[in-house]
């Protein structure tokens, strides 16, 4: 009997070590499912660093469309030789955000599940200055390697939006 209990209990732990890890944007999902429902206002932000003078924050704004968890496999990040992030060209730094998530080039591949939430972009604002060029997602009317328009649909990890007002 002991060693039915025991075997038992090897097959549920080696189960669960085989699913996906949940990443914050998924347990979010779970956790406050109302705040990502069809139809609420959300709002992606960038910059706004400093104590004293802090930079401006840029923003999309948009309708939540659909919310889901999806299983990704999460690859190396891409690298370019001799750079850090702050040194890529735009390029190179969307590169790199299309591939994100991703791990360190150090550690292993692996299946994580992340939150996924679609949304119906209606307005934004993002820098100009060469300098924002590999600040963030949003740059010089675009997300990422995508022009912003109005109506466009974009996804986005749950953990990176806001609930706004309309």
């Amino acid at each position: 009997m002991r060693i039915f209990v025991l075997a038992l209990a090897w097959l549920a732990l080696s189960a669960q070590a085989a699913e996906p890890v949940l990443r914050p944007s998924a347990r979010l999902l779970f956790k406050q499912p109302e705040m990502l429902k069809s139809g609420q206002c959300v709002r992606y932000e960038e910059g706004g660093a400093g104590w004293i003078v802090t930079e401006p924050v840029f923003f999309l704004k948009g309708e939540v469309i659909t919310a889901e968890v999806r299983t990704r496999h999460l690859a190396k990040c891409p690298l370019v030789p001799g750079k850090n992030i702050e040194q890529y060209s735009r390029d190179e730094f969307n590169r790199h955000a299309n591939a994100f998530p991703c791990v360190a080039q150090d550690v292993a591949e692996r299946d994580e599940q992340i939150g996924v939430v679609r949304v119906r972009v209606s307005d934004w604002e993002t820098p100009h200055a060469k300098r924002a060029e590999n600040a963030g997602r949003l740059y010089r009317g675009m997300f990422v390697d995508r022009k912003l328009e109005k109506g466009m649909e974009i996804e986005l990890e749950a953990d990176l939006l806001a609930v706004c007002e309309r």
